[in-house]
């Protein structure tokens, strides 16, 4: 039927044989399967409530490390470095313990922004390079004299811009590091160790974790440029300090006590992707996700990629245009009416769209469902 748009849209009503299984789509905190809260459940005696300087907790932080390792197939050398924050607290450790005098950093996007601020605010470090681009797009990273340290974004959380990670033409780890953003992408998007030294993320996105933890697989260049720094006089805070995180993580714990629930959630995520097949199987998920949504706006009459080109286009956060006639906002009221959460668009980017969480845990069946869901409402909104 058509829907009188002056009414409240959050009213209108999808048949229940349209609606997904689940309707969490978020971007971050994303959706949680039944099965890590399970393992919350099962460990209230074992590690909930315990001293994380003791066996249980320290074999769930080394389960993490090795989980991670395996998730990723990280070379000989390199090192998993846990500490408590999240992504933003981990740009300002980065500024301490990480960039030895100057930095190169891509933006294009809120997220991709912020480390470059940190970087700029730094009274210690050398004025950045900044190489933006148009939301909706990627820039290059260029090799550059005096640059000790690249700093790319593998999925820009508000656009839905995934970009392929290479190093830059005519550097290599051993003078310019590459360190590169993967809150969004970690689990859900190929990468090449090769082409990285600093692979660091949150786990409330692809790992469907909570929040208060920042994790860097760190190559052994890297480990080298923490260890000089660590030796130096520059001064750094101690929950900061990228050496004391490092020789925490060595023994399977955190320099303060970390959110065991976290932890729990992520090893239990890490134990489903490796068990069924590792990174392909996971990234595999949200690539087949994506193929159904930008397929489905594609052949819309009303619904457009913001990202025009396909090679950009994140395979775990899609970004849909709506025509100007359609009022996002009306749309998402009538999905989370029908228990369809989070499928708003980024508030700072200001466009008339849908941003779509399409992590792992998130079904391809009910991202299927989700676009004839919208079909519906936007019948009904007339």
């Amino acid at each position: 039927m058509l829907w009188d748009v002056s009414s409240d849209p959050s009213t209108i009503v999808i048949p229940a044989d349209l609606l997904p299984a689940d309707g969490r789509f978020g971007c971050g905190p994303s959706k949680v399967r039944p099965e890590q809260v399970d393992a919350v459940v099962a460990a209230q005696r074992t590690v909930m409530g315990t001293s994380h300087r003791q066996a249980p907790v320290k074999d769930l932080v080394g389960s993490v490390r090795s989980g991670l390792t395996e998730l990723f197939g990280l070379p000989d050398g390199w090192e998993v470095v846990l500490g408590n924050g999240g992504s933003t607290v981990f740009w300002d450790v980065a500024t301490f313990g990480l960039i030895a005098e100057r930095s190169q950093h891509l933006v294009f996007g809120e997220f991709s922004s912020k480390f470059a601020e940190a970087a700029g605010a730094a009274p210690h470090l050398g004025e950045p390079t900044v190489i933006r681009s148009d939301t909706g797009s990627h820039p290059d990273a260029v090799a550059e004299v005096g640059i000790d340290l690249h700093a790319l974004t593998h999925n820009e959380t508000s656009t839905g811009v995934a970009m392929d990670l290479r190093r830059p033409a005519g550097t290599s780890a051993a003078t310019a590091l590459v360190a590169v953003d993967a809150t969004s992408a970690a689990g859900g998007l190929p990468w090449d160790p090769a082409e990285v030294d600093v692979y660091y993320f949150a786990p409330q996105k692809c790992f469907a974790s909570d929040g208060g933890l920042w994790v860097a697989a760190c190559s052994p260049a890297a480990v080298e440029r923490i260890e000089r720094i660590g030796a130096s006089d520059r001064w750094r805070p101690a929950s900061l300090d990228l050496k004391i995180a490092l020789d925490n993580s060595r023994q399977n714990q955190t320099y303060n006590t970390p959110a065991l629930a976290t932890l729990l959630m992520f090893d239990a995520q890490l134990r489903w992707m490796n068990g069924n097949g590792g990174l392909d199987f996971a990234a595999g998920r949200s690539a087949q996700s994506a193929a159904t949504l930008y397929g489905w706006a594609e052949a819309s009459a009303f619904a457009t990629p913001f990202v025009t080109d396909p090679a950009m286009r994140s395979s775990v956060v899609g970004t849909i245009d709506l025509d100007d006639s359609i009022d996002a906002g009306s749309v998402n009221a009538a999905l989370r009416a029908n228990g369809i959460v989070d499928t708003d668009s980024y508030r700072k980017l200001g466009r008339n769209q849908l941003r779509v969480g399409m992590f792992p845990a998130i079904e391809p069946s009910d991202v299927d469902a989700l676009t004839h869901c919208i079909d519906h409402v936007v019948e009904a909104l007339g």
